[in-house]
């Protein structure tokens, strides 16, 4: 699987920006897409996912100023950042969490894929 993401770039606080990522290449099954953002630490912090059934799940942080949609026919999903702050500058990335093949799906066994991070920046 691979990830292309797309968007990000600078932007003054309260403005807008938009994130896409598609995921394409042979995927039996994708069970969330989603979005991540690095911390402090470099570590990699959760912004939105959403499971194919429609299911969410925000930062606290973000909570009604992002909103994440996603289109399954297309492998597609999209983050929409309002009202930006400062603090939300940080480098994104697309993640998706798939099963590989039927039996992986049995066994419960997913595999984790990363797009490569785009930057954005709000600025004070």
């Amino acid at each position: 699987v691979q990830l292309q993401a797309s968007g990000g770039g600078w932007v003054q606080t309260g403005g807008s920006l938009r994130l896409s990522c598609e995921a394409s290449g042979s995927v039996f099954r994708i069970i969330t897409m989603g979005w991540y953002r690095t911390g402090p630490g470099n570590q990699r912090d959760l912004v939105a996912v959403m499971t194919s059934g429609g299911g969410t799940n925000y930062a606290d942080s973000v909570k009604g100023r992002f909103t994440i949609s996603r289109d399954n026919a297309k492998n597609t999903v999209e983050l929409q950042m309002n009202s930006l702050k400062p603090e939300d500058t940080a480098v994104y990335f697309c993640n998706v969490v798939t099963y590989e093949d039927r039996q992986s799906r049995k066994d419960g066994r997913t595999t984790t894929y990363w797009g490569k991070g785009t930057q954005v920046t709000v600025s004070s």
